[in-house]
């Protein structure tokens, strides 16, 4: 029985998510068995400032990017809005699951059925800041840190007037009963990779058994959004956003936000192609909204 040690965040969410492909590995790939390797990245040990003040996204993925080197492990399941825009050659993104609710939701406190304007909406990044401004331009926005878990105790403690979190987070964890109102994809355009879980390796080794594992729309999606992102340079603290869908007919609608660093002002575009063209379209969107 060859063992596959699969790295992942230790929060309960990260961990839910890896054995997915523990899961799928037990029963769909014969002589094989998978094997959760736990580990703190630095971006779940400073809590205490924002994600662009200590080095942005990259800080989830780094003590993962280690073990995978180091022969630790053997692939990494990543949330793949967690993955940075670009990523070192030697350790290639594998492939992407199917895709959870790509939506973004609003989680009110306990006991409690309307926001309370005295206290401020909590979000974790700047995408949602900027389109919660549009939103709610009466509420204060601050940011907060944490996993899941941790941010919704601290909601409950009557820190927040609520939280803005992603559908896929809840609904893995079984928390789908916290959700009080979901947001369109219009009203919130989702980050780039958002409900999509990404699988990790070496360069150069064979991974085949993996493949039933990934979704072909899903990796269409991730490479325009990721294309995108990349090409406007984007990281987690960035106003960026990108959403993509497909349709029985094979073409890839993909829709961009894009806000200057320091703006409050953002913009939205859309392109549609062949979704084998993925990856150009979105490049095309970004110099689109660029120039």
């Amino acid at each position: 029985m060859r063992t596959i040690r699969i790295g992942t965040r230790e929060s309960r969410l990260a961990v839910i998510q890896a054995q997915f492909l523990a899961d799928y590995i037990r029963r769909f790939v014969p002589g094989f068995c998978g094997e959760l390797i736990t580990m703190k990245t630095t971006g779940d040990k400073i809590l205490d400032r924002k994600l662009d003040e200590i080095g942005g996204k990259g800080l989830f993925v780094r003590e993962l990017d280690l073990a995978l080197r180091e022969g630790r492990s053997d692939v990494s399941v990543h949330s793949l809005k967690d993955v940075p825009a670009k990523i070192p050659e030697d350790l290639p993104l594998l492939g992407f699951s199917c895709r959870e609710d790509v939506r973004d939701v609003l989680v009110l406190p306990k006991g409690t059925t309307a926001l309370n304007p005295l206290l401020p909406l909590g979000c974790s990044s700047a995408r949602r800041t900027i389109q919660l401004r549009k939103l709610f331009p009466q509420m204060e926005i601050k940011s907060i840190r944490g996993n899941v878990l941790t941010r919704l105790e601290k909601l409950d403690q009557g820190r927040f007037s609520a939280l803005v979190l992603a559908a896929a987070g809840l609904k893995r964890l079984g928390l789908e009963e916290r959700i009080s109102r979901y947001f369109s994809t219009e009203e919130l355009v989702p980050a780039a990779g958002q409900g999509i879980l990404a699988v990790q390796g070496r360069l150069g080794e064979d991974y085949g058994y993996l493949a039933g594992f990934f979704d072909d729309d899903s990796t269409y999606c991730a490479l325009a959004e990721r294309s995108f992102i990349r090409t406007l340079d984007g990281g987690c603290s960035s106003p960026l956003a990108a959403y993509a869908v497909t349709d029985a007919q094979g073409k890839l609608r993909l829709t961009g936000l894009y806000a200057e660093e320091g703006s409050l002002e953002f913009c939205t575009d859309t392109v549609t192609g062949r979704r084998e063209e993925a990856e150009r379209l979105g490049r095309e969107l970004a110099e689109k909204m660029f120039v």
